[in-house]
């Protein structure tokens, strides 16, 4: 395989670590790019690494492996996810989260050697795509009729209680569809998911303020308002920005 396909793995016990480690290293296409020892360090891990799957642990202490799914799913490049653990009662919850597989401990190989075809072909389904050039416009059905956006005019598009509103350059436009389904639309353009509520276009953010708690401010370029970031974000959305 021309590209490896970056992992990181999570679990709060260094032999469980040790040992997926050792086992992953007999497949070619994996290359171990980071590992941590907590939910919340996960999260920031994924930030930095940008992995391509997480094997990810279901018991852990504060935030557990399916909190931390979550917040994983919210990123803009959102990770590939296997849960392993020693229960198998969480296996409906877990794929709930859509993920890849479910691993029991002790690890079975013959079941990992599955585990890792099926994130191959996850892997190199995904890449077809992203080389795909885009074209077209985005479609946006509001207040009865569709509406047709090139995308390089969204300034940014933010949910509001049950509706999205999606402001453009010259108009802003109200719709239902979820804020998920345009970001997925957009993935191969210049947008960055700052927030939960919030997608921007990268390229009219025109400055960063510290808020709150390690929370930030965005200022669009044209705009007064100042857009929410998370402080999950703020080091992912800053190596997007800057040279």
């Amino acid at each position: 395989m021309e590209t490896p396909i970056k992992t990181l793995i999570v679990d709060d016990e260094l032999y469980s670590r040790d040992e997926l480690k050792h086992l992953l290293t007999s497949f070619p296409s994996i290359l171990i790019a980071g590992e941590a020892e907590s939910g919340e360090a996960a999260i920031m891990k994924a930030l930095q690494l940008q992995p391509d799957v997480v094997f990810l642990d279901v018991e852990m202490p504060r935030m557990n492996g399916m909190e931390a799914a979550k917040a994983l799913m919210e990123l803009k490049k959102a990770p590939l996810v296997v849960f392993t653990t020693a229960y198998p009662q969480f296996a409906v919850e877990a794929f709930r989260y859509d993920a890849v597989d479910y691993l029991l401990k002790p690890y079975d190989e013959d079941q990992l050697k599955e585990t890792i075809e099926r994130i191959e072909r996850k892997f190199n389904s995904s890449k077809e795509k992203d080389t795909e050039k885009p074209t077209g416009k985005l479609a946006v059905e509001a207040e009865g009729e569709i509406y047709y956006f090139e995308p390089k005019n969204i300034l940014y598009i933010f949910r509001d209680d049950k509706l999205t509103r999606v402001i453009t350059k010259s108009k802003e436009f109200t719709t239902k569809t979820p804020l998920k389904d345009l970001e997925s639309k957009l993935n191969t353009f210049n947008f960055f998911r700052t927030h939960k509520s919030y997608l921007v276009n990268l390229e009219y953010v025109t400055r960063l303020t510290p808020w709150f708690n390690g929370a930030y401010h965005l200022q669009i370029k044209g705009r007064d308002e100042m857009l929410s970031v998370s402080r999950n974000y703020v080091k992912a959305l800053r190596m997007k920005l800057e040279i």
